[in-house]
């Protein structure tokens, strides 16, 4: 069955192959459109010839998840046109490249604002109609290095990405008895996006120097050389896309709580399911078995 998708920071990489593939598929799309430089037409230009050449239900949506209003209008836009929202992708997010000492309080809260908190606002946007619904689907696109294994010089942004993965933990028990789904996609190391090339820099440049030229002098270099080396050749970015297709095609009530999509095979898939099912073992324990049985 046709479904109602919002997809955000699907300008580019996970989030414009993933909205081009289920667009493609037989669903309605809409493509979160949000630049750091607030240039979106040619990417918007690029999703309207892909609808025309294939087809395809692919629209697009100003997106801005720092700012409440643009928030709440996209989501209005979407209920005025199609008359509902079926499922939300939490895809947008922002990456950092650097020692974790040279970034500042400022950009670190910035980093959360972007990952964690601008999923809120969508949330708090979205939410009350799919619960007066009693259906609905919320994918997060969370990182393995989560539960797997982290690389040096991007302590903001793994953060971030474990605060998101925590709050999309509680969402999912929360939201289950209002017929509302949870999963939680957990993306490996992929070359071909976008993410070292638009990271943050750190704000600390001084304080960055010094471990350029201190005894943490290569790690830098060696992570990133490190990090190309780790994903197979043949591990494109629209393997992640590929998986929210499968998700699309689950039926209602049999979409996972987790999946992993981790080329570099960091041990994420390990680790995930263990504290995912002791966090249900806690849940039976406070006597709140009507919630844990978000499929694990």
């Amino acid at each position: 069955m046709a479904q109602v998708f919002l997809i955000t920071g699907a300008s580019t990489g996970f989030g414009a192959l993933a909205a081009r593939a289920l667009a493609r598929s037989g669903h309605t799309v809409f493509a979160g459109m949000y630049s750091h430089d607030g240039k979106t037409k040619q990417h918007e230009d690029a999703a309207s010839s892909f609808a025309k050449e294939h087809k395809a239900d692919l629209r697009t949506v100003s997106l801005n998840l720092l700012d409440e209003a643009s928030v709440a209008s996209a989501v209005k836009q979407i209920h005025d046109q199609t008359g509902k929202l079926d499922s939300i992708v939490h895809n947008a997010g922002h990456m950092n490249f650097g020692p974790a000492e040279a970034f500042t309080p400022a950009q670190y809260l910035r980093m959360y604002d972007i990952n964690v908190i601008g999923c809120q606002r969508l949330n708090q946007a979205a939410l009350p109609a799919m619960r007066k619904q009693r259906s609905g689907h919320l994918i997060w696109i969370s990182s393995s290095s989560v539960y797997g294994a982290e690389s040096p010089m991007l302590g903001p942004y793994f953060a971030a990405k474990a605060g998101m993965d925590s709050l999309a933990h509680t969402y999912a028990h929360e939201l289950n008895p209002w017929g509302i789904e949870t999963t939680i996609v957990m993306p490996g190391v992929f070359t071909g996006t976008n993410h070292f090339q638009d990271a943050a820099k750190p704000g600390v440049p001084e304080v960055a120097k010094e471990y350029e030229d201190g005894p943490t002098k290569g790690m830098s270099e060696q992570t990133m050389s490190g990090t190309a080396s780790i994903p197979p050749p043949d591990a494109h970015p629209s393997l992640v896309a590929d998986a929210l297709l499968e998700l699309a095609a689950k039926p209602r009530g049999q979409k996972p709580f987790r999946v992993y999509v981790d080329p570099g095979q960091d041990g994420c898939d390990l680790v995930a399911p263990l504290v995912d099912r002791m966090g249900n073992d806690f849940y039976r324990r406070l006597g709140l078995e009507n919630v844990t049985t978000v499929s694990l």
